[in-house]
């Protein structure tokens, strides 16, 4: 009896063996079938998850948080593992991207899928602008590119078109649907571009002021608006001097400006003593969101540039 019991024991072992061995080669297969992408910023991962939307072997992962600011991250291990291990991974290619180039090269892929959205746009790149009135840099600095490039709704929408033609060459199976999460969304951003240019052409004010950092180059540029800021879009500084605080202040009056703008997560300080110095005593401090950081679970892309287009009226006012 024990014998039985003892080779029933060992069969029972084969079959559990040969049971995960084959759960093992199943599980890599339906790995092998997923199309992972990898992504770094927030409009990034949204664009994607409206093109992707429908096909259930997408694994989509945003690397830098929604609460971490872009200027300053730095990647973990597990972030190193999912650009690693993606089939698609998609970058702005700015300064706060330096760290991206090395992950990629100590991590080659034959047949990862890399986009560098500033290398896809070309032409319609703009350098960051040292504007009248900013604080000056602590040290001296090379002009950068501006890499806040999905400010823009023609840059989202020309971004969109290469990241759907990445899709449908990586996964021929849903190539209609990303062709059709592609059309659909097209149109919601030339809506809401076309909304903007309304909003922008219908004010006889065109100037913008800043008492903060100045990200929203490419907006401005595309609807022909002027802007004063305490900063430029990447700067590191903090600190307004009160030679800047005064002229923001005089601008503010000069131009007949009731709306004085910082960021989402901005030092509303700053904004504040621009007020103080102001003679319209009746302006008001107002945010608008450059999707660098501070996203909630229910923010998209297209609630945020919506949210950030009724903010600007105001100020167009």
């Amino acid at each position: 009896m024990n014998r039985i019991k003892k080779i029933m024991m060992v069969l029972l072992i084969l079959v559990m063996t040969a049971g995960c061995a084959a759960g093992g080669k199943q599980e890599e297969e339906n790995i092998a079938e997923e199309l992972k992408i990898a992504v770094t910023v927030f409009p990034l991962y949204d664009w994607c998850r409206e093109l992707s939307a429908g096909a259930e072997n997408v694994r989509l992962t945003q690397i830098v948080s929604r609460s971490s600011d872009l200027h300053s991250y730095q990647p973990t291990a597990k972030d190193i593992r999912e650009i690693a291990e993606s089939d698609i991974f998609i970058y702005v290619g700015g300064e706060s991207d330096e760290w991206v180039e090395d992950i990629l090269q100590q991590t080659e892929k034959e047949d990862r899928q890399v986009i560098c959205l500033m290398d896809e746009l070309g032409t319609r790149i703009l350098q960051e602008e040292e504007k009248e009135g900013m604080e000056k840099e602590d040290h001296e600095e090379e002009t950068e590119n501006d890499e806040h490039v999905w400010l823009s709704l023609k840059n989202a929408q020309l971004s969109c078109e290469k990241i759907a033609e990445v899709l449908e060459g990586k996964d021929d199976t849903h190539a209609s649907l990303y062709a059709e999460n592609l059309s659909s969304y097209l149109k919601k951003l030339e809506d809401l571009d076309e909304a903007y240019r309304e909003a922008a052409a219908s004010s006889d004010k065109k100037v913008l002021l800043f008492a903060d950092r100045f990200p929203f180059l490419y907006l401005c540029r595309d609807y022909g608006l002027d802007y004063y800021a305490a900063f430029k879009g990447c700067s590191a500084e903090t600190e307004a001097s009160f030679e800047t605080i005064r002229f923001l202040a005089e601008k503010a009056d000069e131009c007949g400006l009731a709306v004085i703008f910082c960021l989402e997560e901005g030092n509303v300080k700053i904004a504040e003593t621009v007020k103080e110095n102001m003679k319209n005593k009746d302006a008001v401090i107002m945010k608008m969101d450059s999707m660098q950081s501070g996203m909630s679970e229910q923010d998209t892309y297209l609630s945020l540039m919506e949210a950030n287009l009724e903010t600007l009226k105001q100020a167009l006012k």
